[in-house]
């Protein structure tokens, strides 16, 4: 099929045939906080909404645009034009260029994610898991949990801080997980229409099983893989999976652990645990695999590297090329840090290539962490752009879904006890039992809305130069999904 942009999407962030929006979803209540666009406000009685969505009639399309002059999922239709020859941009859809299925979006439910909720009145809590949870909100679908602490967390602590407790008899949830985290996980399952899928991944080992005695800086796991400091570290999975049974929450997928590398960087400056890719392989094969086989969760997902992408292909080399390790694993998780520095097809399209087996999923983002862009910006259109460009460009590198960070900060980027401060795509103001929906959320959308599990990339190109950027996909309804970014 070929459809025709319609004038006004020249300015969009993104554009979705084949919905429209239902009646009663609300209006952005818009507050200027002075950067290139607005924050939409929202406390426990209103908030905007997407609403629901169905199926426009055949021939004709509908489309949401969410733009920097405020516009956020406006809906529009139009009728679909097959083989026009007039005038403007002629976008081509291949149906039967098929590629891979979508997974889904989300965040994570951090320390810092669960305080900020639970700072709001129960009115007001209500209303934020459901813009991201429910039907009528953007549909998340993913969220990623830490095992224990890391830089988004008041303190520093794991689940078996007890020294030599190689049996974990002292392996014990925190009230983080207890009080806040749980209840949070619960109640967004509550809301979803299907069950979420749950992924987590440790950030650093208890420090009596690390080379350097610490929670941060540069350490590893003693010993080698196959001994028993390394079984006692894939059995501290096997029991945070356990514990969270208790509560009825169980996981998707777990990562190997959060960013390897950086627990190979000299004083680095919080929660780490150190791997080459040839120490993960051989601790996948020996002792994380078969635990896990061994276990009450043999179908738990496992995802390598949960690191940034500019380590791939080399990572996924080393360790998907072991028989033993690889027959245990499911995927390689990706993180957006540093992407420009490698171009997609080298890094994701070379993985994918060399190992079709194996799917690519992003792990986490966040706009903020640069020292150049630090923090929180209320309205910053840029970074809502910086968003939907690595999601498409992912998408079209196979990658199945993407993460985001921190579910919601507070408005200087935390709580994060080594002040790491970064942005969220929802920014909490407890003081007025308020939170405020940056773009960042809405580029968000224009994805984890529309794009279903089961969704399949399709084949999608432009008549002539374009500096638009694109995405089309299928979904499981049979309908077309074409998301298109202009950031010129």
């Amino acid at each position: 099929m070929a459809s025709l942009l319609p004038s006004l999407l020249l300015m969009a962030l993104g554009f979705l045939p084949a919905v429209t929006l239902s009646a009663g979803s609300g209006k952005c209540v818009a507050r200027s906080f002075g950067h290139d666009s607005v924050v939409c406000k929202c406390n426990s009685t209103y908030c905007d909404s997407v609403g629901s969505v169905t199926l426009p009639p055949l021939g004709q399309y509908s489309s949401y645009l969410s733009n920097m002059a405020g516009s956020r999922l406006e809906p529009g239709q139009g009728q679909i034009q097959v083989n026009s020859t007039g005038q403007g941009l002629r976008l081509t859809i291949t149906s039967y260029q098929k590629y891979q299925r979508i997974k889904g979006f989300g965040g994570a439910m951090t320390d810092a994610a669960a305080i900020n909720i639970m700072s709001l009145s129960s009115g007001a809590q209500e209303q934020l898991l459901r813009q991201y949870f429910s039907s009528e909100g953007i549909g998340y679908s993913v969220v990623r949990v830490p095992m224990a602490s890391c830089d988004f967390s008041t303190h520093l602590y794991t689940y078996a801080d007890t020294p030599e407790d190689y049996n974990l008899d002292n392996f014990t949830l925190l009230p983080e997980d207890i009080n806040m985290k749980i209840p949070l996980l619960q109640h967004a399952q509550a809301l979803s229409p299907h069950p979420l899928s749950l992924l987590a991944s440790a950030w650093s080992a208890p420090a009596w099983m690390k080379t350097n005695g610490a929670l941060t800086g540069k350490g590893s796991l003693k010993g080698k893989p196959g001994g028993k400091v390394h079984k006692s570290w894939a059995q501290y999975y096997i029991r945070f999976l356990e514990e969270y049974a208790k509560y009825n929450l169980t996981f998707w997928a777990l990562t190997t652990g959060n960013e390897p590398s950086a627990g190979e960087m000299t004083n680095y400056s919080f929660q780490a645990l150190g791997f080459t890719p040839e120490e993960q392989r051989d601790w996948v094969a020996l002792d994380l695999g078969p635990a896990l086989h061994a276990s009450s969760y043999p179908h738990t997902h496992v995802l390598i590297l949960d690191d940034n992408r500019l380590l791939l292909p080399h990572w996924a080399k080393v360790v998907l090329s072991d028989v033993h390790a690889g027959r245990y694993i499911h995927g390689v998780a990706v993180h957006w840090y540093f992407d420009s520095l490698v171009p997609a097809e080298i890094s994701l399209g070379t993985t994918h290539h060399l190992y079709p087996d194996y799917y690519l999923f992003g792990t986490e983002a966040c706009v903020g962490w640069n020292a150049l862009d630090r923090g929180v910006k209320l309205g910053s259109w840029n970074r809502a752009e910086q968003y939907a460009h690595d999601i498409i460009e992912d998408l079209n590198h196979y990658v199945v879904g993407w993460t985001d960070w921190n579910l919601a900060l507070d408005q200087t980027g935390g709580p994060n006890w080594v002040k790491n401060f970064v942005d969220s795509p929802i920014i909490v103001d407890a003081k007025h039992d308020i939170f405020y929906k940056q773009p960042t959320f809405y580029s968000m959308a224009h994805f984890s809305k529309f794009l279903w599990e089961g969704s399949q990339r399709v084949g999608v190109s432009a008549c002539g130069e374009t500096h638009l950027e694109y995405s089309a996909f299928i979904r499981p309804d049979s309908s077309v999904v074409l998301i298109i970014l202009n950031r010129y």
